[in-house]
């Protein structure tokens, strides 16, 4: 259906949206659009905020019920196929929203990065950073909130009381949950809770499940332990794929396997925010070098 997402990457053998002549980032900001006027009783465009860049970072609310959940893409702007599965369950959720739920998918955070394919954002001194090493946390962090595009999504989370979070990376097949910070104290009281919500989110991608220190790798400054620590959001990252380079057919299996584990995290996820989320253990600085940051 939606030609315009089909076009973003419908390149014969390589399927990057970076080759076409149009802004990457315009492309997705354009299928927001198609999918707001094709499933308007359902969607809605939605502006976060003005970034470094001085481009609005733009989502589509989906459903208007009062538990509110959301979904975040392309922190790393070279991670394409974040964007694509984000598009794809934006549409899925856009045909079919959840009962009882508004969810708010962001399908690129980091538009620089994203529209010259790097990792990394320019920040307003024409500086790189790395957004998901920009928020705060219990060990640490670049930042926080250097860049406008963390600091965004920081106070929008706070302010709709987001409940449950996915965000979306490639690539190492696996879905995480906290603690993900240099630490050797990985767990949190919910150790449990989150494991069954990962197998519910990786149940038809088949990906691995697991703490993100120990399956990835620490790293302090995360959305992802940001939101659990400073809020008890029950926040899930998605490692998918086996390349930032992914083809078309790459990309449409990313999409089979995570958009309907996607739906069932959020229609079988809590309703409420965790009550014990405090950071209890003890940081160690040495840990901080295994932090991967080109990966």
């Amino acid at each position: 259906m939606l030609a315009l997402l089909v076009g973003i990457f419908s390149q014969t053998s390589f399927s990057s949206p970076f080759l076409t002549p149009e802004k990457p980032y315009t492309q997705a900001v354009n299928t927001l659009m198609e999918l707001q006027k094709t499933y308007p009783q359902n969607a809605e465009i939605f502006d976060l905020g003005v970034s470094d860049s001085g481009e609005v970072i733009r989502g589509l609310r989906v459903g208007s019920g009062a538990l509110q959940n959301m979904v975040v893409a392309t922190h790393h702007g070279n991670e394409y196929g974040s964007t694509y599965v984000a598009l794809k369950f934006a549409e899925d959720m856009a045909k079919t929203p959840i009962d009882g739920q508004t969810l708010w998918i962001i399908p690129v955070l980091n538009i620089t990065g994203y529209n010259r394919g790097s990792r990394y954002e320019t920040d307003s001194n024409n500086r790189s950073r790395d957004p998901n090493r920009d928020y705060p946390g219990p060990c640490g962090t670049s930042g926080p909130h250097v860049l406008k595009s963390t600091k965004l999504l920081a106070d929008f989370v706070a302010q709709k009381n987001i409940v449950s979070s996915a965000t979306l990376h490639t690539y190492s097949p696996a879905v995480l949950y906290p603690w993900g910070v240099s630490t050797h104290d990985v767990e949190t009281p919910y150790e449990k809770e989150f494991i069954d919500l990962s197998r519910l989110a990786a149940q038809y991608s088949g990906y691995q499940v697991g703490n993100s220190t120990l399956l990835l790798y620490p790293a302090d400054g995360t959305f992802e332990d940001y939101a659990f620590w400073k809020h008890g959001m029950w926040s899930l990252l998605f490692e998918m794929g086996l390349t930032h380079n992914p083809t078309q057919g790459q990309l449409e299996n990313m999409a089979r396997g995570n958009v309907p584990g996607l739906r069932q995290f959020f229609a079988n996820g809590p309703s409420v925010r965790a009550d014990h989320h405090q950071f209890e253990g003890k940081c160690e600085a040495r840990l901080k070098v295994l932090d991967l940051r080109d990966e």
